[in-house]
């Protein structure tokens, strides 16, 4: 009797267990990989560009949702928020984050020596900090430089081919963004080639933006450089409608200016730029280390145009510029 009790105890134990091992399999499929995208920027103006981040990550094979999760962290232009997000991705124990651009980087660099981070920079990683070499980054970072700082002569002499008159150029900087220094430096060298004299003004709120753009036209400034930075994509809108009511010619970092008005853009194509991000991101999920995976530096850059503001600015765009535009905006 007490070996029938042990045996059909045994029996109903095994059948538990039984019973447990498909729940274990469901519970080891829904514990997907999470990866923690910090961006200091906004949902609204960025989002886009979480659709060829995802298309890289598929493009290692992963699909989220299915394989894997992704925790966004927007600072909204708050630069000083993004410690405290970087942090909380941290305590999230993400597999990977994506930092872009250059401010989010520091802050989850700063935030973490052990969990992989795949940035975005628009400046010199080596010279931020970030990574050893290009080559052999070393350490927890890899990621892309898109040469925000490196192109700035590229778009002023851009700029003198649709206007060669231009003889005070007025340049609009962040000064709380890590890059503008560079970008100023930058734009004075170029300028100095071309005999154009160089206005810098600073402006990182919506009040600054539009007090800046009191003074330069005040100053009787040709024309006016954008620098690349969140606070000023963010207020992309506001600069542009800046820029139309003032009737002042202006140059941007990126197409989503052109989009919404701006005369013309060029930059790294971003999307090809994030895209890199999720097939690095993927490749880490695999196993792959950081500190092995070179900085990727774009090979793609896009010239916009929108022909519709030249018009209303009344120029004409050379036809050299419009061979040369990967878009033109009517």
């Amino acid at each position: 009797m007490a070996i029938h009790i042990r045996r059909r105890e045994f029996i109903f134990t095994l059948g538990g267990a039984a019973a447990a091992w498909p729940l274990a399999g469901r519970a080891q499929q829904l514990a997907m990989p999470v990866v923690g995208f910090l961006h200091s920027g906004s949902p609204e103006a960025y989002a886009y560009r979480a659709a060829p981040f995802r298309q890289g990550l598929s493009e290692a094979g992963f699909i989220e949702g299915q394989d894997v999760a992704i925790e966004y962290r927007w600072a909204e232009g708050q630069y000083d928020r993004l410690p405290a997000l970087a942090a909380e991705l941290v305590r999230r124990q993400v597999a990977v984050i994506v930092a872009t651009p250059t401010p989010s980087a520091l802050a989850a660099k700063s935030a973490t020596a052990t969990i992989p981070i795949v940035f975005s920079v628009g400046d010199d990683p080596v010279k931020l900090g970030l990574v050893s070499s290009l080559a052999r980054p070393g350490g927890n970072l890899t990621g892309v430089n898109f040469f925000g700082s490196e192109v700035v002569s590229k778009r002023l002499e851009l700029l003198r081919e649709l206007i060669p008159g231009v003889g005070r150029l007025a340049v609009l900087v962040n000064p709380n963004a890590a890059v503008s220094e560079t970008t100023v430096r930058g734009v004075e060298a170029a300028a100095r080639g071309m005999g154009v004299q160089v206005q810098v003004f600073n402006a990182g709120t919506s009040r600054e933006i539009d007090d800046a753009f009191a003074n330069l036209v005040r100053e009787r400034s040709d024309a006016v450089f954008v620098g690349g930075d969140t606070v000023f994509t963010n207020r992309r809108v506001q600069l542009v409608t800046l820029a139309a009511r003032y009737m002042i010619p202006s140059s941007f970092s990126q197409r989503e200016f052109t989009e919404v008005g701006g005369l013309m853009s060029y930059a790294a194509n971003n999307r090809d730029t994030n895209r890199q991000l999720g097939v690095y991101s993927g490749r880490i999920l695999k196993g792959a280390k950081p500190a092995d995976l070179p900085v990727v530096q774009p090979t793609k850059f896009e010239l916009v145009i929108n022909a519709q503001t030249a018009r209303m600015l009344s120029l004409t765009v050379p036809a050299s510029l419009l061979a040369l535009a990967d878009e033109v905006i009517e």
